[in-house]
């Protein structure tokens, strides 16, 4: 199974599969929305391990993470110490050069995950 790929980010906006999201999360077969009040999640401190979860357990080896437009979205070392502990490597960028690496990631064929704020 491939990772989707990501055809258009704008301020807001990205594409994936068709479907239109705000924030989006991504795995190899799938994406969906990114509601950060599912696990209470804020610019600051930012990305928790709850918000990548689901995303690990797709059999990911590579998770990418948007950090927005601005990067204004934090990424605690806590976070990246709990993805790296499961033997999965992480990309932390601005969020269009995130797309990007994923894409180019998705395009080899590699098992890759994402987790993407388009907005600041």
């Amino acid at each position: 199974m491939s990772s989707p790929t990501i055809s258009k980010i704008s301020w807001g906006s990205m594409n994936v599969s068709g479907q239109v999201y705000k924030d989006c999360k991504v795995w190899p077969g799938g994406s969906r929305n990114w509601d950060w009040r599912e696990t209470g999640t804020n610019h600051h401190p930012g990305v928790q391990p709850a918000d990548v979860e689901e995303v690990l357990k797709k059999g990911v080896e590579t998770l990418v993470i948007g950090r927005g437009m601005n990067e204004a979205l934090q990424v605690p070392p806590s976070t990246l110490d709990y993805i790296r502990a499961q033997d999965i490597d992480v990309l932390v960028f601005q969020t269009e050069k995130a797309v990007q690496e994923y894409n180019s990631l998705a395009a080899k064929g590699a098992k890759v995950g994402g987790v993407f704020h388009s907005t600041c």
